[in-house]
């Protein structure tokens, strides 16, 4: 599995002036590249090589940061395109897709780009790196990461690093290929009910409460609101001071809470069963105060993080459909609208049982992650075949 790590670059005045204009002039060509792709219509990497290689080697760049330009540029329109079938920008006629489609990729100064063995070395022991510029090759350039992530680069990194930089400060992300962990037998699921009020609660009555979360996200969102209302220089140099800092607190409590859901899995010798939750953006219709705290909650990024813990654990995780699951009872399997008295209540109609919702939800979602794992592993059962 592909595990993604993030160094901190630590150059000298001289390096770190190197690192910016490589990456300035790397996506000012980025961008010209895009002009030539949108006008001629060229989508096709090789095509458009054809029509720009010559000219990016012209303008400074090496061969290997010519291809990876080219190739950066490629995948922002492949990746455009996607969007545009999926339906993400809209549909035909939208303003969004409309602005989409009418104009060329662009690329921000300081977007990332990628840099191959050739254009890149690791130096572990010495914890520096010597990188392709366009001034010329940089060496000992020194990195900084903690003892678990050196150890992760030293024996899995394969592949390509991203040279990007934020607000000054310069990082590689670096891809790693780290072998899988053996999958257990399950003996029993845990259900992982997801959701706003309550971010994660499980079958086995951990319960991670978002009522603190909530707070910070709107004091966040009330200063933000206060300081781009001033407008002044200083309320500027605040905000770009704080930008990403609820961004990184928010991917911080997913991994506390992932970390968690999935040691309690491996210590218990059971699977998870994770609800399926694609497209829920699109389904869910919400009064206009709660549209905020549903489109800002990540919810694919915490359901990430459990899958690739779990994967890196070897804890068995399965995918199940959500659909009624804050309405059924655990207990009976009775479904019924109103089953759910209050966000936090759960009477079932039926028998009478009285529960948390979302710790009922839970138990739903382990029963459903058991069936759906004894169907896999019956349909993966060869045939038994009559002897005459």
């Amino acid at each position: 599995m592909k595990v993604v790590v993030q160094v901190k670059l630590i150059p000298d005045a001289e390096q770190a002036s190197a690192l910016s204009a490589t990456l300035h002039t790397v996506n000012a060509l980025a961008n010209w590249v895009s002009r030539i792709a949108f006008e001629r219509d060229v989508p096709r990497e090789y095509e458009l090589r054809r029509h720009t290689y010559a000219e990016l080697r012209a303008r400074g760049l090496g061969a290997q940061a010519a291809q990876h330009v080219i190739k950066k540029v490629r995948d922002a329109y492949a990746a455009l395109h996607a969007n545009l079938r999926a339906g993400n920008l809209g549909k035909k006629g939208a303003k969004r897709r409309i602005k989409a489609e009418s104009r060329p990729v662009t690329f921000r100064p300081e977007a990332a780009q990628p840099y191959d063995d050739r254009c890149l070395s690791w130096q572990y022991d010495a914890a520096t790196v010597s990188i392709w510029t366009t001034a010329g090759r940089v060496k000992s350039v020194r990195f900084a990461c903690s003892p678990q992530v050196l150890k992760v680069l030293r024996q899995y990194r394969k592949g390509e690093a991203d040279l990007i930089e934020r607000d000054g400060v310069f990082y590689l992300i670096a891809t790693c290929e780290v072998p899988e962990a053996v999958q257990y037998e399950p003996d029993g699921f845990i259900g992982v009910d997801l959701g706003i009020v309550g971010i994660a609660t499980t079958s086995t009555g951990y319960r991670a409460a978002g009522r603190k979360l909530n707070r910070y996200r709107k004091r966040q969102l009330a200063l933000r609101g206060k300081l781009q209302k001033k407008g002044t220089k200083s309320a500027r140099r605040r905000l770009k001071a704080r930008s990403r800092r609820e961004q990184r607190h928010v991917r911080n409590t997913n991994h506390i809470i992932a970390k968690r859901i999935v040691t309690e899995a491996e210590r218990t010798s059971r699977g998870i069963s994770l609800e399926r939750l694609k497209g829920i953006r699109q389904r869910v219709r919400l009064r206009k105060p709660q549209r905020v705290a549903l489109h800002s909650w990540a919810f694919a990024q915490l359901a990430d993080f459990i899958v690739y813990k779990a994967r890196r654990a070897g804890v068995p995780l399965v995918l199940v459909d959500p659909a009624h699951s804050s309405r059924e009872c655990a207990l009976c399997g009775h479904i019924d609208r109103l089953n759910r008295v209050s966000q936090a209540r759960f009477v079932c109609r039926s028998c009478g049982v009285v529960a948390h919702a979302d710790r009922n939800a839970s138990h739903v979602l382990a029963r459903r992650g058991e069936n759906v794992w004894i169907a896999g592993r019956e349909s993966r059962v060869p045939a038994t075949q009559s002897i005459s």
